[in-house]
């Protein structure tokens, strides 16, 4: 087995697909130190800058303090903090539902909502785009496994209309983590009603960013509905770590009996629920770093002026640039590092076969001069990069 696992390392190896880590000496930040370099990053899914906050900072020294550094037991022996029960409040009303569920992370989220409200007899209809953890929820609740085309509503509906499932789900990344764009949620909420499904949103990169006040993806849209269970996740815009569900209290009370995830697991440290209760005041009161934001992405559009690779449509701050060939995105990416400039290439499997791209990820933290930097190494080295 040892000698296949190499062999299978080589091949990834010489099909550029190898993926290795960088050693962090800093906080995540505008600029940051990987592999002993200083790099300006556009890496980071910090998507308001607040991952290394002064507030939040403050805020973990002193429930840390308070409240020691672990959980000691799972959430249904003696592990739920008065902190965790705060911020699932807190939570649940920023988003306007009626109670909301914390999970250690977003993946852990996504595996135990959807396996523990599908069976058997159900049947789950997921995005073909949507992040992995959706579709491996799907697969361990073993209900009927239903994928349609990017975005395609009319291929979504067909699924629907056929299914003799007992109870169905829609699963869906609202904002895709490698496209950036949007899904069209409303449409999906509608075939719901139609249908009599459910609707499971994963807002992991639009909670904190889109919407009112940073309420997300539901609120960009200005959608509410018994029929709509929630999902995103904190150590993006919120700059921290963990998850969160939310959806009817019945939906809530079910899942802290049914989702094994929460359940069978030891939750995060109190001092992050602590934490994170100022982050959400702080992405309520942060309108001003959205419009800073807002403004970097048109400033990148406005200064790339490239012929042959191309920025993908998005208004987020997730703008992946195509480039196609595995090797030719790592070039690139090994291109800019020398320039002091770090963006990550990424390959299938996580995009198809000949979409092999770079993902700049844009935070509040960076300013105009820095994504004109960038954009202006983009411009040169599709001059000189064959």
């Amino acid at each position: 087995m040892l000698a296949a696992l190499q062999t299978e390392l080589d091949q990834r190896k010489a099909d550029g697909l190898l993926r290795q880590r960088r050693l962090l000496d800093s906080p995540q930040a505008e600029y940051i130190v990987a592999n002993d370099k200083k790099f300006l990053s556009f890496c980071s899914n910090d998507y308001l800058g607040l991952a290394n906050h002064p507030a939040l900072i403050a805020a973990m020294q002193q429930a840390a303090g308070d409240s020691g550094v672990g959980s000691g037991a799972s959430n249904l022996i003696t592990g739920h903090h008065r902190y965790h029960d705060e911020l699932e409040k807190k939570l649940a009303k920023f988003v306007n539902m009626p109670a909301a569920l914390l999970f250690s992370t977003g993946y852990m989220a996504n595996i135990g909502v959807i396996s523990a409200l599908m069976g058997r007899n159900d049947a789950v209809f997921a995005d073909k785009l949507n992040h992995a953890c959706l579709n491996e929820g799907a697969y361990l609740s073993r209900a009927e496994f239903h994928r349609f085309a990017h975005n395609d509503v009319t291929a979504l509906e067909k699924l629907l209309k056929a299914s003799t499932a007992k109870y169905k789900l829609i699963a869906a990344d609202a904002v895709f983590s490698m496209d950036g764009d949007i899904a069209p949620i409303p449409k999906y909420l509608a075939l719901c009603e139609q249908y009599d499904a459910y609707l499971y949103i994963d807002d992991a990169h639009g909670f904190g960013v889109l919407g009112e006040h940073g309420k997300g993806s539901l609120s960009y849209y200005n959608l509410k509905s018994p029929r709509i269970i929630y999902m995103a996740t904190l150590g993006k815009a919120a700059g921290v770590a963990g998850a969160f569900v939310a959806g009817e209290q019945v939906v809530i009370d079910y899942l802290i009996q049914k989702a094994n995830s929460y359940v069978y697991s030891t939750p995060a440290p109190p001092a992050l629920s602590a934490t994170l209760s100022v982050s959400v005041s702080l992405i309520e009161q942060g309108d001003n770093l959205r419009v800073h934001l807002r403004h970097l992405i048109a400033t990148l559009k406005q200064n790339l002026k490239l012929k042959k690779w191309q920025l993908m449509p998005s208004i987020t701050a997730v703008q992946p640039l195509v480039i196609g060939r595995n090797q030719a995105a790592l070039a690139l990416s090994e291109y800019l590092q020398k320039l002091g400039i770090l963006v990550p290439a990424i390959r299938p499997p996580t995009v198809p076969v000949n979409t092999a791209r770079l993902r700049i990820s844009l935070s509040a933290a960076h300013s105009e001069q820095d994504v004109i930097k960038l954009a202006q190494a983009l411009n040169e080295a599709e001059k000189v990069m064959k």
